[in-house]
Order: structure tokens, then C-alpha cells, then sequence
């Protein structure tokens, strides 16, 4: 059930850069997470507002382009192939240093330890490496915006021969050497985490916590390492071997008679496809690793304040399982245009609407756990409430895009923007702002201010759904993505105003993004005293102080005699019983 040793192998640091720089305490690891992303979003953010801009301004001059860009936006005006460096960068900061690291390393880090009664992560040295490893990962990949040829215009996905060949364009050059040379780095860091998650949650549970005594985030963030061990370890290969390819000679991605600048490649054998392959094994978990655990704080934050246990917990735990199960099987399904056998694309289309059923019963669940309730809206509930609205939104478009012949059509056109961005990108979003509201006390021993708070959420919520909804309609009406300029071509230019209302929806949501974090770093100075317990919440983290001590129990190991959602039981003199009450709390 539980190791005999369980404390973490460190005494309390003395000093700055032990506390608070390389440190091995997985709260302030934690925290280092979260600010890393919180930095990558604000970049990720002022990408996707630059694109946006230009699309409906494509004839635009704008003095500091040709400040920031001089070779790649002459005389102000930006290129289409700026505009791919640009799409490129957008896609890998947000998916890689945002989506999968604020969930997972940032929340999982500070939390899963207290959540089952331990002192530190398994590891803490591997801790802290798994985070500066992240941060040179970042670096390399910032370092791409300024080498000559500016950063890659191959897509966040660098599909070969593109990303192949260093002289086929402007970024392909060192720009995306940079970029390959980044995610390896990522992809060493997350294996380093992903151990740690494991070895954490397999070994150190504290006295009576069992695996189905566990919160639902920590089946979450044990599920999503499990799928960050084995995705990373297969991105982390096909980086290697495309850097090879580039700089070695080799020909793992390159066939033979590849003709660039009229010059034939000396390259033989090579498959393309192979990349396709490798990349999506790895991409469609990363899908479950950007999404599962923004699901664990979702199914805590709507049972506290529904104040109901939640519905259905043990299929809630196989629903989990089985979507990281499923997650490893259906990669083909973002390969039905490349021309595979129409028996592989069945079988891929059969399990991608297999995968729809644990994730249909974890959003039955959630209904059920909130049906009844006596709901408190506070703002980490109404993240928690658009956190499920955007999931079943997004999961809705991903039926069609599942069915081969209908994926013809859409594949290259704005439905699939709007869908990924739907259940990837905003629900996950939707996710760690239910965990910023819902943990802030926690945290750093203050309240966020809830005004502001909820403002902000129904400012972003109608904003992201302005910006996303009408993505489905121009693919529907055959509107090609990653095409930077709509205006040269006839059977677009009506859906030009579409674009236009999308841009100001972008400019709005930004702009509502601005209250967040006034309300996130005031309150770190300004805000209210938090009180140990708040929300009147079950799980261990609210049995420590706010913000918790170095060891988090003050040396007492913690005795779990509840399961984690004890909400409104009959009988108890109090509407919740802590998981770590003594056994006869309930009685009257």
C-alpha cells in the first residue's frame, strides 16, 4: 500500500537558489511549471493574434514587422512564409509548453503528493532536472525566432520532406534544427516527469489510500504519465532520426528523386509516411495528455461544489483507463489522406468512435454528479462547467472527422482548426483556470478575487466560442487552412467578414485575458487571507496549511479512513467528512 520510507530524500534548502531556483521541494517545482507556461501563453497568445491580423489584413504595413522580421516582411508587409514560421511556433509553444505542461507538470507536481499523503515526489532530484530540462527546451526553441532564416514554416508536426531538408525554405535551415533539437530536449524532460508520476503514485500513498481512495485527479495525472512514457519515448526516436536525416545523410523520411532548387537529392529509400506514423503514435495521446487532467479537475471542482460525491467514481476510473487504452490506437485516424489501405482506415474510424464511450460516460457522470446539487457558482465551478460545454462542443465535431470519407473533405480546411482547438486547446485551458481559482488558496495562502474572476470567464467563454464556432462553418464551405491570404481567390472572398468577426473575437478574448492576470499576480500580494479550507472540500491538500510547509504534514503522516468525494452523507454533523476524519465521523 504504502513505502516504508515516506519522506522525501532532502532536508528543508537553506538559501535563494536552493529555495527557490533549483529546488527539490515538488510545490515550488510545481509553481516554476506553471509560470513557465504562463510565460509560453502569453508568447503562444501574441502569435496567434499576429496571424489572425494579417489574415484580414494581408495587404497591411506595419512598420515594426520589417523591425522585427527584415528579411521575411520587407517594407513591412508579411510573407506567407512568415506566416507559417509564425503558425509553426503558435502550435508547438501552446501544445508542448502550455497544454502539456501547466496541467500535468504544474498542478500534478504541486498537488499529487498531498492528494495521497506524501512528503515530496519519488524522486526529487530527477524533479528538479525534469523542470530545467523543460526550461532549456523552451529556450532552444525561443532561440529559433532569432537565427538567420528566422524559425521553421514546417507546422507543429514538421511532416518530411519539408522538415527534412534544410534547403527547402526560409527556417528550414537552423530555425528548424532548433525546433527538432527542442522537443528532444521536451521529450527527455516529460519521460524524466512521467517516472516520477508513476513511482510517486504507485509507492508513496499514504496509510488507507488506497487506488480507489484516490481523487480523480491523481488517477488523471498517473493515467496521462503513462501516456507521456510511452508518447515521448517514440517522438524523442523520430527526433533522432530526423536530425539524422538532415545533418548525417541518412534517408529515414527521404525517398529517392526528391528534386529541390534543381538540384536532385541524394537521398534513397526513405518513407515519409514513416514520420506520419511515429509522430501521430506519439500525437494522439498527446491529445489525452494535454486533455486528461484538466477531466480530474473538472470531476473534483464540480462535486465540491455540487456538493455531491461524484457520480459514478468507479466507472469514472475504467472511463479514464480505458481513454488511455484507446488513446495509443486510433493515430491513424490523422493519416486518412495518405492513401492507406481503406481496411486500415475502417479499423482506425471503428476504434476513433470506440473512444467516444468513456469519454460520453465521463460526461454523463459529470451531469449526474451536478444534477440535484446544491451548486455554488463560484469562478472555479463555472471554469469546471465550460470546461465540460467545450469538450462535448469539440467532441462533437470529432465524430465527423472520424469517418474517413467525410475526413477527405474536411481534412485541410478549418474544421479541423475548430475542432482541435475546441477539445485540445480551450477546453484544457478551461481546465487549469478551474485549478488556478479552485488551488490558488492553496497555493500561496490567498484568495483570487471572484468578481473579477467571473468576468473574466464569461468574457472568455463567449469569446472562444466566437472565435472556434465559426471555424466549422468555413471548413464546411471549403476554407483551406494555413493558407495566409484568402483574397486571391473568388469562391473565398465571401467568407471574408467570417474572418473578420473571428479577428475581433481574438482581440476581445485576449483582451479579457488581461483581468486574469492582474487578479492572479494582486492577489499573490493583496488578496484575502485564505482560510485552510475554503471550498469546505474532502481531499488531504485542505488538511495543510495555506500555502502548505516544506514536508506538507509537519512530519504527521496522514490516516485515510474516506473515500475522496463524502459529500452531504446522512447522518454526519457536517455536509462533508475529510478523508482523513476518524471512521465513526458520519455518525449523528
Amino acid at each position: 500500500m504504502s513505502s516504508p520510507v515516506m519522506h522525501g530524500a532532502h532536508h528543508a534548502p537553506q538559501g535563494f537558489i536552493r529555495k527557490y531556483v533549483f529546488s527539490l521541494d515538488h510545490k515550488v517545482i510545481g509553481i516554476q511549471y506553471y509560470f513557465l507556461a504562463l510565460f509560453s501563453v502569453l508568447v503562444g497568445m501574441s502569435l496567434s493574434l499576429l496571424m489572425r491580423y494579417h489574415m484580414v489584413h494581408p495587404d497591411a504595413k506595419v512598420a515594426w514587422f520589417a523591425t522585427l522580421w527584415p528579411t521575411s516582411a520587407q517594407g513591412g508587409i508579411m510573407t506567407p512564409e512568415l506566416y507559417l514560421s509564425l503558425m509553426t511556433m503558435h502550435g508547438t509553444i501552446m501544445v508542448f509548453f502550455v497544454l502539456t505542461t501547466a496541467p500535468q507538470s504544474g498542478f500534478g507536481n504541486f498537488f499529487l503528493p498531498i492528494q495521497i499523503g506524501a512528503e515530496d515526489m519519488a524522486f526529487p532530484v530527477l524533479n528538479m532536472l525534469s523542470f530545467w530540462t523543460t526550461f532549456l527546451a523552451l529556450a532552444v526553441m525561443v532561440a529559433a525566432f532569432f537565427v538567420q532564416g528566422g524559425p521553421p514554416l514546417a507546422g507543429w508536426t514538421a511532416y518530411p520532406p519539408l522538415s527534412a531538408v534544410p534547403q527547402s525554405g526560409p527556417g528550414e535551415g537552423l530555425g528548424q534544427t532548433l525546433w527538432i533539437v527542442s522537443i528532444a530536449i521536451f521529450s527527455g524532460a516529460s519521460l524524466m516527469g512521467a517516472i516520477n508520476f508513476i513511482a510517486t503514485t504507485i509507492d508513496l500513498r499514504c496509510q488507507g489510500m488506497s487506488l480507489m481512495r484516490m481523487p480523480l485527479t491523481c488517477w488523471t495525472w498517473f493515467v496521462t504519465a503513462i501516456l507521456g512514457l510511452l508518447g515521448f519515448a517514440v517522438l524523442l526516436a523520430a527526433g533522432v532520426l530526423l536530425i539524422l536525416d538532415r545533418s548525417a545523410g541518412t534517408s529515414f523520411f527521404l525517398p529517392a528523386g526528391l528534386l529541390v532548387s534543381d538540384q536532385i537529392l541524394n537521398h534513397k529509400g526513405g518513407s515519409p509516411l514513416l514520420w506520419q506514423h511515429l509522430f501521430w503514435f506519439f500525437g494522439h495521446p498527446e491529445v489525452y495528455i494535454a486533455i486528461l487532467p484538466g477531466m480530474g479537475v473538472t470531476s473534483q471542482v464540480l462535486a465540491t461544489f455540487s456538493r455531491k460525491p461524484v457520480f459514478g467514481y468507479r466507472a469514472m476510473v475504467f472511463a479514464i483507463l480505458s481513454i488511455g487504452f484507446l488513446g495509443f490506437m486510433v493515430w491513424g485516424h490523422h493519416m486518412f489522406m495518405s492513401g492507406m489501405s481503406p481496411y486500415s482506415a475502417m479499423a482506425f474510424s471503428v476504434l476513433t468512435m470506440a473512444i467516444g464511450v468513456p469519454s460520453a460516460i465521463k460526461t454523463f457522470n459529470w451531469i449526474g454528479t451536478i444534477w440535484g446539487g446544491s451548486i455554488r457558482l463560484t469562478t472555479a465551478m463555472l471554469f469546471a462547467l465550460g470546461f465540460v460545454s467545450l469538450f462535448v462542443t469539440g467532441g462533437l465535431s470529432g465524430i465527423f472527422l472520424g469517418q474517413p470519407a467525410l475526413d477527405l473533405y474536411f481534412h485541410d480546411t478549418y474544421f479541423v482548426v475548430g475542432h482541435f482547438h475546441m477539445i485540445m486547446g480551450v477546453a484544457a485551458i478551461f481546465g487549469m483556470f478551474a485549478g488556478t481559482f479552485y488551488w490558488f488558496p492553496k497555493m500561496f495562502g490567498r484568495m483570487l478575487n471572484e468578481t473579477l474572476g467571473k468576468i473574466h470567464f464569461y468574457m472568455t467563454f463567449v469569446g472562444v466560442y466566437s472565435i472556434f464556432t465559426p471555424m466549422h462553418y468555413l471548413g464546411i464551405a471549403g476554407n483551406p487552412r494555413r493558407y495566409s491570404d484568402f483574397t486571391n481567390f473568388d469562391f473565398l472572398g465571401k467568407l471574408l467578414p467570417v474572418h473578420v468577426f473571428m479577428t475581433q473575437a481574438a482581440y476581445f478574448t485576449a483582451a479579457a485575458q488581461i483581468l486574469f492576470f492582474v487578479n492572479l499576480f494582486w492577489s499573490m500580494k493583496k488578496g484575502r487571507k485564505a482560510p485552510v479550507n475554503p471550498w469546505e472540500a474532502t481531499t488531504i491538500e485542505w488538511t495543510v496549511p495555506s500555502p502548505p510547509p516544506f514536508d506538507n504534514f509537519g512530519g504527521h503522516h496522514p490516516v485515510v479512513n474516506h473515500g475522496p468525494y463524502e459529500y452531504s452523507v446522512p447522518g454526519a454533523p457536517r455536509d462533508y467528512i475529510m478523508q482523513t476524519d476518524p471512521v465513526d465521523v458520519h455518525a449523528a
